[in-house]
C-alpha cells in the first residue's frame, strides 16, 4: 500500500516549486531593486553632505557642483541635477539640493519611480 501512494505523489514537488518559483523570483528581484534604489539614496546623500561643506568653504557654485559630481561615484553624472542656493555672506546659508531618478523594475514591469532627493544646508564660513 505504501509503494502506490509514494508513485501517485513523485511530480508534487516539482508541480508546487514550479507555481512559487516565479513569485519567489519576482519577491528577490524586488529585494534587490529596491537595495540599488536605496544604495543611489545613500551615495546621494554623502555626496550632498561634500557638495554643502566645499560651498561653506570655497564660496563658489562651480566648485560645489564639481565637489558632488565627485562624491557621487556609482551615479550617472548625466542624470544628476544639483541646485546652489547661497549668497555667499559669511554667517549665512548654504543650500545644495540634488536630484536623482530612480526606477524600480520588476521583471519588466515598473512598480515605483521618480526622483531621490536629498538636501542639506550648511553656514558659510
Amino acid at each position: 500500500m505504501l509503494r502506490g501512494r509514494g508513485r501517485d505523489e513523485r511530480g508534487q514537488a516539482v508541480v508546487e516549486f514550479a507555481l512559487v518559483a516565479p513569485i519567489l523570483a519576482a519577491l528577490v528581484l524586488a529585494i534587490v531593486e529596491f537595495g540599488i534604489a536605496f544604495n543611489h539614496y545613500q551615495t546621494l546623500t554623502a555626496a550632498v553632505g561634500t557638495g554643502a561643506r566645499t560651498g561653506a568653504v570655497m564660496h563658489d557654485t562651480a566648485s560645489v557642483e564639481s565637489a558632488v559630481d565627485d562624491a557621487a561615484g556609482g551615479l550617472d553624472p548625466s542624470k544628476l541635477r544639483v541646485d546652489v542656493d547661497s549668497d555667499w555672506v559669511s554667517g549665512h546659508t548654504v543650500t545644495v539640493t540634488a536630484r536623482y531618478p530612480y526606477s524600480i523594475d520588476i521583471l519588466g514591469i515598473v512598480v515605483k519611480s521618480g526622483d531621490l532627493t536629498s538636501k542639506t544646508v550648511q553656514r558659510v564660513e
